[in-house]
């Protein structure tokens, strides 16, 4: 009885630390992005990018460390810390209890990082195995708004685009926006226009298919800090998407 009671507290700090570094890890991971954005749009000098220059300083208020920065602002170049080209590395997954996964990601070192990832998953409880047919590539739209949106006010104008789907997002000044991948860049550029948004951002997407989709929310404990882990987990020679 004594043993187990002295095990308990070791239980919860132990998870309450996992769960304060899951969430300075997706700060930081939003950071990382919006300067890498910011980057793609008006280029990596921050002298003659007024948006990455105030980006930077907020997140070095923030406490992001200056080779986060560096590496989100070199990720938006297309290129490692280095000046080494990266390339895109995909790895498919399943994570205990059943979640399958495909981890994606850029590097300017493809073997030592599939090596890393590998481990990872192996250290979740996971295994290496193929994943892919539950999912689709999708495009993906993100427009900003300087107001709260209605849905029902701009799914017509959405579809008539040609996009998919769409979904405001719980701020209710973000929309996300589903469509062919082949039709990414002209529909964004489309809505953003036609909506009188601003263009926060586009990629090309793996989307669960909607039979096998997983609410994260609603995940085992254990499933959801694996899966954060594996994305948050710092590793020099990868700069994830």
């Amino acid at each position: 009885m004594a043993a187990t009671t002295r095990c308990k507290p070791f239980i919860t700090t132990k998870r309450l630390i996992r769960s304060v570094f899951a969430v300075r890890s997706k700060e930081r991971s939003q950071w990382s992005r919006n300067i890498q954005e910011a980057v793609k749009k008006n280029g990596g000098d921050s002298n003659d990018n007024s948006e990455l220059s105030t980006l930077v300083a907020q997140a070095k208020k923030s406490g992001l460390p200056k080779d986060l920065i560096e590496r989100a602002i070199a990720k938006g170049k297309g290129v490692s810390l280095s000046g080494e080209p990266l390339q895109t590395l995909t790895l498919e997954a399943m994570l205990p209890p059943a979640v399958s996964t495909i981890i994606e990601c850029q590097t300017d070192n493809k073997k030592r990082t599939l090596d890393d990832l590998r481990h990872l998953v192996k250290e979740a409880g996971g295994s290496v195995t193929s994943t892919s047919h539950l999912f689709e590539r999708r495009g993906h739209i993100i427009l900003k708004s300087d107001r709260e949106l209605e849905e029902d006010s701009i799914l017509e104008r959405v579809l008539e685009a040609g996009a998919l789907d769409m979904e405001v997002q719980a701020d209710r000044k973000s929309l996300s926006v589903y469509t062919e991948p082949s039709e990414t860049a002209s529909i964004a550029r489309s809505l953003s226009t036609s909506l009188g948004m601003s263009l926060g951002s586009y990629d090309i997407i793996w989307v669960a298919r909607p039979d096998f989709i997983v609410d994260m929310e609603d995940a085992e404990d254990e499933t959801r800090l694996a899966l954060e882990e594996i994305i948050s987990t710092p590793r020099p020679h990868i700069v994830k998407l």
